[in-house]
């Protein structure tokens, strides 16, 4: 996926600015897929060239003017050409997974607390994503909503963030335990 397709699938909620598009990926998008603001705000302009998107001035009184996009037609016919297309597997790309893996060479304190510091980020977007999605539920549980609720795509890639948090934050404390346990047994073994 490009950085195109999730900010036209992030339009099609609305008229965004780039201010509001970035705080928009924040809470949603941005539990798959990263991207700076200066990122979002130059595809903005990319797409807005290619006819994708469309802006539009809105002057304001005592702020700045700012500007508005939303996908056009061509946009959504791209998205649904994107939606059609082969997937290909995923894969982890993680500079962590790199420092844990030569943990036992290059030393374990910087790695674990790496490795806490990631898990707690993870507990922090369990909560936040949590919130959305209690937010999007509204009086439905969670059942009610998955049959009969709106915004179903967000609320299932919510649940996949969720999921996906929980896996990292459990990786990170259990590695951070089995280097703190043996960094105790090679300290004690220097003892002797």
């Amino acid at each position: 996926m490009a950085l195109r397709h999730a900010v036209l699938a992030a339009l099609l909620d609305g008229e965004f600015s780039g201010y509001e598009l970035a705080k928009s990926f924040d809470i949603g998008v941005a539990n798959f897929w990263h991207a700076s603001p200066q990122q979002l705000y130059t595809e903005l302009a990319k797409l807005e060239q290619e006819g994708l998107v469309e802006g539009r001035q809105v002057v304001q009184e005592a702020r700045p003017n700012k500007r508005l996009f939303h996908v056009t037609d061509a946009g959504r016919a791209e998205l649904e050409a994107f939606a059609a297309a082969a997937v290909k597997p995923s894969v982890i790309r993680d500079d962590l997974l790199v420092k844990v893996q030569n943990a036992d060479r290059i030393g374990t304190a910087s790695v674990i607390a790496q490795l806490d510091e990631r898990a707690a980020d993870a507990d922090a977007k369990i909560d936040l994503l949590g919130r959305v999605l209690r937010k999007m539920r509204g009086d439905l549980d969670e059942e009610e909503f998955l049959l009969c609720g709106d915004a179903i795509g967000g609320y299932l890639t919510g649940l996949r963030g969720i999921a996906f948090e929980q896996g990292h934050r459990d990786w990170c404390r259990r590695s951070a335990a089995v280097l703190r346990e043996r960094e105790g047994l090679t300290t004690r073994a220097d003892e002797h």
